[in-house]
């Protein structure tokens, strides 16, 4: 049973989405998965806001365990506000986007305007803004000291909604929205999610969804560590979560691979449970509204809209514009309305542009493949190379040493008989000597250097050096008599002052 989309006026500050024409149909369970990711992710976040930077047991000693709101006017910070930014770029671009789209939209509707009681957020997004406003462009923008902040992440699962079922695609969209704020671990944690919300909007098993994400990110990065760890300890509950991934004693919560893998490690937890892996994530503390943000995303894609207690959502307003004001007025569910109208556009029969786009990613994706079983294959080629010449220098030397006479060494560069060695050198050495002789007057010395003769190049030596008004003597080098003596130097005032009689100091 499929339902007609709603596409709502945007407001005049914020990102326009491209026009719909005519009603697009989207298959229920796309909807409502949709629906319950982004509206899990604001969820999330208002039930984490009170919590973030606490510890568990300044949580307890506060409200005892968090099972539901605990501000008096609970609502979605930054986190909320930014995915909405975000996820209204991709309903207006689609599989299209750019960096350049990405960074005239922070100029056009956060950098350029004034800013809301949060002034942008957190430190990434404030660094972002600060390089943009100097002039810098992306990927330059990025280069602050929070690039690998969870800002990012806590934006990114927009993209797994609109990307539904394609992991790969969803990562690709979130580095290209991220290079404009982050580098590094920072693209790495928006990668993560994204492929995570994907996975799950095609309905795949909690499981399948973490291995999703971990397939998006570098095995040895820190995100990837981070996630097997936290996954790993899901079984024994958060308190192990927490133990696995958590900097003990570093001040900032907002470390992107932290966050992201205690967002994963509840979900992993609750098996996908939208309650559980939210709550979960809200009483580990830290950076409480990003992680309960990315768990609740991860489990409303997993569940549905229908998982998220009504009492929850009906406190989810549309944005006030506490951080970006250009957001102002936009409701989550208005937002995951027009991405999945976009992606069932691009689906479309009409214009067959998600196809192409699929087609295009899985022929890049086998072009890398390919790329990288070739440089696997080469390096093979040269390990297998370098160890067969090793083998080879082995043999030689064992051949050379079995040839050698007893008694007799190697050289070890050639297996030549060192004494053979040693003969030929002795020899090449004596050749040029003998002829320099041969060039010599009788009863006269060679220089090695030039062959020129060595008593010649004494007198020469001696007469430039010799003080002035001495003789120096013909055979001072090249005999056997002593080089002249240097002429004796008057002491400076300071130390014939302090010698006495006989040279001694007084």
């Amino acid at each position: 049973m499929g339902s007609t989309t709603r596409v709502p006026q945007a407001p005049a500050t914020a990102p326009a989405a491209a026009p719909v024409t005519a009603p697009v149909t989207a298959p229920a369970p796309l909807r409502e998965r949709a629906r319950g990711a982004l509206l899990g992710l604001a969820v999330g976040d208002a039930l984490g806001a009170p919590a973030e930077n606490l510890k568990p047991s300044e949580i307890r000693a506060r409200w005892g365990r968090i099972t539901g709101y605990v501000a008096e006017h609970p609502a979605g910070t930054d986190d909320t506000e930014y995915a909405i930014f975000s996820g209204l770029l991709l309903a207006r671009y689609g599989s299209a986007l750019t960096p350049a789209h990405v960074e005239t939209a922070w100029h056009e509707h956060i950098a350029g305007r004034a800013e809301g009681p949060f002034r942008g957020a957190g430190f990434s997004e404030r660094g972002t803004l600060e390089n943009l406003r100097r002039g810098l462009a992306a990927p330059v923008s990025a280069q602050h000291r929070h690039a690998w902040s969870d800002g990012l992440a806590m934006r990114a699962a927009p993209f797994g909604v609109f990307a539904a079922g394609r992991p790969a695609e969803a990562a690709r969209l979130a580095a290209i929205d991220g290079s404009v704020s982050h580098e590094g671990e920072g693209i790495h944690g928006g990668r993560a999610v994204a492929a995570g919300v994907a996975a799950a909007m095609a309905g795949a098993p909690p499981v399948a969804v973490v291995a999703a994400a971990l397939a998006v990110v570098p095995d040895d990065s820190w995100t990837a560590r981070s996630l097997r760890r936290a996954t790993a300890a899901a079984h024994r509950g958060e308190r192990a979560v927490r133990s696995a991934v958590v900097v003990a004693g570093y001040p900032w919560s907002d470390l992107a691979p932290e966050a992201v893998a205690l967002a994963f490690g509840a979900y992993a937890a609750a098996d996908g449970d939208f309650r559980d892996a939210v709550l979960t994530a809200v009483n580990m503390g830290r950076d409480a509204d990003t992680t309960a943000a990315v768990a609740g995303a991860l489990a409303g894609a997993t569940q549905g809209v229908s998982a998220v207690p009504e009492s929850w959502a009906a406190a989810i307003a549309p944005a006030r514009g506490s951080c970006l004001p250009s957001m102002t007025g936009w409701h989550v569910l208005e937002v995951a309305d027009l991405l999945v109208a976009r992606c069932t556009r691009e689906s479309g029969p009409a214009t067959g542009r998600r196809e192409g786009a699929a087609r295009t990613g899985d022929q890049r994706r086998a072009g890398d493949q390919v790329r990288t079983g070739d440089q696997r294959q080469a390096g093979n080629r040269v390990r297998t190379e370098d160890r067969e010449r090793s083998e080879d220098v082995v043999r030689l030397d064992t051949r050379a040493r079995s040839e050698t006479p007893a008694g007799s060494k190697t050289s070890p560069q050639t297996g030549t008989p060192a004494r053979a060695w040693d003969r030929r050198r002795s020899e090449d050495a004596v050749r040029p000597d003998t002829r320099a002789r041969s060039e010599t007057p009788a009863g006269s010395k060679t220089s090695p250097q030039t062959g020129t003769p060595a008593r010649a190049r004494a007198a020469a030596w001696c007469d430039a050096t010799a003080p002035s008004g001495t003789a120096a003597r013909p055979g001072a080098l090249g005999g056997r008599g002593p080089c002249p003596a240097p002429a004796a130097r008057p002491l400076p005032v300071s130390r014939a002052l302090a010698v006495g009689e006989g040279g001694v100091p007084s």
